[in-house]
């Protein structure tokens, strides 16, 4: 019987409304939270009652090495009041580099872009990280 191993998750690809914008080194929040409240039943005193309330999502982080003006741009254009949202896809691809897994993260805007510390001691590369406020995510 063949064994079935968890993907890697260094292959992977982002698109911004199905365009591919540069290389991407991580990809943080891919998260949805069902939030629940608990009800006890009079009388009863062994369980109490799940009953879901509402699906949050987190904000999505891309970060990079800082290589043209893109994402600077999208964000200054939400700081100006002109918020163009975007369907964010993140594919993850198995090692044949086929793709097995595909994330949708509709209507994002970018909340907040974050440079990394420059220190002339120090020879590494400038990481630009871009925060995503967006309405979901679901697999494509």
């Amino acid at each position: 019987m063949a064994r079935s191993d968890p993907y890697r998750g260094f292959r992977f690809r982002v698109e911004f409304d199905q365009v591919l914008h540069g290389g991407f080194s991580r990809v943080k929040g891919l998260v949805r939270e069902t939030k629940f409240e608990s009800r006890r039943e009079g009388g009863l005193n062994e369980f109490e009652h799940k009953l879901a309330t509402q699906t949050t999502y987190g904000n999505l982080i891309l970060e990079r090495g800082l290589v043209d003006d893109y994402l600077w741009s999208w964000h200054e254009n939400v700081v100006e009041g002109n918020i163009q949202r975007k369907t964010i896809t993140v594919a993850l691809h198995d090692e044949a580099d086929q793709e097995v897994w595909r994330w949708l993260i509709e209507r994002a805007f970018p909340v907040k872009w974050t440079g990394t510390d420059l220190d002339a001691g120090v020879g590494q590369v400038v990481v630009e990280s871009v925060e995503l406020a967006h309405e979901g995510i679901r697999k494509g």
